[in-house]
């Protein structure tokens, strides 16, 4: 497998229980090379805090959780590299910044992102970025 982007609800899915883990658990276990934007530490971060306040998990796994996070092999993009191309995606589809962090990064590798993120897919259809992103549950 080529290279590919990964978001942070891809990252969430392998790591909690979901429909889709499995599909999110092989792309991270692929000899792929997998990119980000650097948004996807907070972002991943933030769902785990989520996780905790709903007590799903208490703060000795919060903690662990994040720590195998951060030992993904994911080559990590600046953000600042990518945020006038997000900004004028963002603008031109009307979808967030940080969604489109994840698109511009897939542009100008000329990759596809991944997400769990069907309404994102949903929206993105039949557009010109349709080429850069792929719905998880789709990953075999």
């Amino acid at each position: 497998m080529k290279k590919c982007i990964v978001d942070a609800s891809v990252i969430a899915a392998a790591f909690f229980r979901e429909t889709i883990s499995p599909q999110a658990r092989e792309l991270l276990a692929s000899r792929g090379k997998l990119h980000a934007p650097d948004l996807i530490y907070s972002e991943v971060a933030n769902v785990i805090w989520k996780r905790h306040a709903r007590d799903e998990i208490d703060e000795k796994e919060a903690r662990a959780l994040l720590s195998d996070i951060l030992t993904l092999p994911l080559k990590i993009t600046p953000s600042r590299q990518l945020v006038e191309s997000a900004l004028a995606l963002a603008t031109r589809t009307k979808r967030t910044v940080y969604d489109c962090l994840y698109l511009a990064l897939a542009a100008r590798n000329r990759s596809v992102m991944f997400t769990a993120d069907k309404r994102l897919v949903n929206a993105l259809a039949k557009t010109p970025l349709e080429q850069h992103l792929s719905w998880i549950g789709d990953f075999h």
